[in-house]
Order: C-alpha cells, then structure tokens, then sequence
C-alpha cells in the first residue's frame, strides 16, 4: 500500500462538515416571517441570496427591493439552509438513487448592518474576491489543468460576487446571528450541531471556495475519474466499478463509488466512501499537487499489482 499521503477513511465530525459546506458555497435560501401593518404572520417568505462567511457567522447581501427588508424590521427572527455545491451530472446522479446534497441549516436573527459595519464587511468581501483571483491569476499547472475540465458554467465563486461589487448600493447587508446549527446528510439525516465554536475562524480559507470548479473539473475528466476508482481499490481495499467526487476539503475527499453488491451478483449500488489526507493541505494548490501525487502513485501501485511495473 502507498504510504504517508492518505489513510483509510475518518469520519469528519459534524461541525466540520457544516464550516465546510458554508465555505464551498456562496448562495443560501434565507426564510424570514412575512410581515404587514398587523405584525407578524405565520407565513414565510424565502429567496436566494448571496453571502460569505466571516467569522462563524453568514453576512448575506439581500436586493434592495427584496421582501426580506420589510420581514426583517419586524421580526429578526429567520432561518438559512445551504447545500454542498453538486455541479453538473453529479445532481442527475444524486436524483437517480435518490440521494440529496448534504446541507446545513440554521435558526438565528437577520441583523442589519450599519453603514460602518457594512463598509466593514464589504472590504471583507473585496479582500476575498481578490485573494481568490491572485490564486488564480499565479496557479501551477496541477491547479489550472484540473479547474480548466470543468463545465464553462461552472464559475470560480469570486466570479458571482462580481454583481455585488459592481452594484454596491443596490443590496442591504445583513449579518445571521446564528442560535442553532443541523446537519442534514444525503439520506435525509439530521443531527444537531452542539458546540457552534466549530464555526468559527477569522482565517480566510485558501481551498474550499474552489471546491465547486474541482468537483467539476474532476468528474468531467474519464482518466481523472478512473484515478478515482483506483484510490478506492489501493486507499480503501474496495473494488468499485465507477466513480464520482462528491466533496473536497483541507482533510480528505468524499467519493460517491458504485460498489458491487454483497446480496445479488452482478447487481451493483452507490456508497459514499471518504479518503482520508494524512496531513492537512492548506490551500488549492497544494490540494491538487497533492491529488497529482496520489494519481500518480496509485497508478504505479495499479501496475506492480498487474506485474506491469
């Protein structure tokens, strides 16, 4: 077996899980409490809109004409849900053996910002947008040949906050106080985030806001998608007949494998399975030199089993 540069499979804790899936998104559906001359009523109004995450909490860019303006001067009360970003055939996948992406959903209080604290979290927000670009503008070739196979619809994050940049004035910046936190996985299980510490990290995160274009750019790449197949077989002992990436993040990947089934020969089922890094990477291009370097070893591994090596 390969050795030093990843391990069998260690579950990731479920705070984890949630950090991860807020910093690989920028889009959420926010729900407040419709409101009118009466108060509040028990309907809820919801839309998308866009946000980052700035210390543990969501700052979220709401339209200046949105329903959520009026929600929220009478009641602050609301709530957000944010999946795992699943481009491309991925979600097709997901549907067929009706699994869903897994998400993260909050209960909490949508709280304007004023001018100061909103000027505050714009430069937040530019100093993210620019940081991802230089990344981009100075990546290796391991980095661009991997973010240059996703589909042309599948955008770099810092690419749809472009509107928000370009239009400043047009939206009303809100910060989500968060009171509880649920984890909810594929198969419709939820567990509840205790400790919401996990959340919480003032470090601008150098990988996960490209973790979109690297699902992508992988899955639409056959030999990258073998490469897949082979880090079950080599990483985990699984013999699996097909592959997909399903998320990515500092400690490892989540691969969704077709894996023969136990019960009936010749049948086959999908299983998420997790490949573990032995050492954290801490940003894009040190994650795909690393994805190169096992793409390579496994091959090698592939070929001394085959006695071709």
């Amino acid at each position: 077996m390969i050795k030093g540069k990843a391990c069998q499979a260690t579950a990731l804790a479920f705070g984890e899980r949630c950090k991860n899936i807020l910093g690989a998104n920028w889009l959420a559906q926010l729900y407040t409490v419709k409101a009118d001359s009466k108060g509040s009523k028990d309907d809820v109004y919801s839309s998308k809109v866009k946000y980052i995450l700035k210390r543990g909490n969501p700052y979220l860019w709401v339209p200046e004409g949105d329903m959520h303006n009026v929600n929220t001067l009478i009641d602050e009360r609301g709530s957000l849900s944010v999946s795992s970003p699943i481009p491309g055939p991925l979600m097709s996948l997901l549907r067929s053996v009706k699994k869903f992406p897994a998400r993260v959903a909050f209960t909490g209080d949508v709280l304007p910002l004023r001018e100061a604290k909103a000027e505050v979290a714009f430069e937040a927000l530019r100093r993210a947008i620019e940081i991802e670009n230089r990344a981009i503008d100075h990546a290796s070739y391991s980095v661009t040949g991997i973010l240059s196979s996703a589909n042309a619809s599948c955008r770099a994050r810092c690419h749809n906050f472009e509107e928000i940049v370009n239009r400043k004035d047009d939206f009303v910046i809100y910060k989500f106080s968060i009171r509880s936190c649920t984890f909810i996985d594929s198969s419709g299980g939820t567990w509840e985030v205790e400790d919401l510490d996990t959340l919480r990290s003032s470090k601008q995160d150098l990988l996960l806001p490209f973790s979109e274009k690297i699902i992508d750019g992988i899955n639409h790449s056959e030999a990258r998608r073998r490469a897949l197949i082979f880090f079950c077989l080599v990483y985990l002992n699984i013999s699996v007949r097909d592959a997909f990436l399903l998320s990515v993040d500092h400690k490892g990947i989540d691969v969704l494998a077709k894996v023969p089934s136990k019960e009936i020969a010749g049948d086959a089922e999908w299983r998420e399975v997790r490949i573990a890094f032995k050492d954290e990477v801490p940003d894009v291009e040190a994650f795909c030199n690393l994805l190169v370097e096992m793409e390579e070893a496994t091959l090698g591994e592939i070929n001394s089993f085959s006695g071709l090596g």
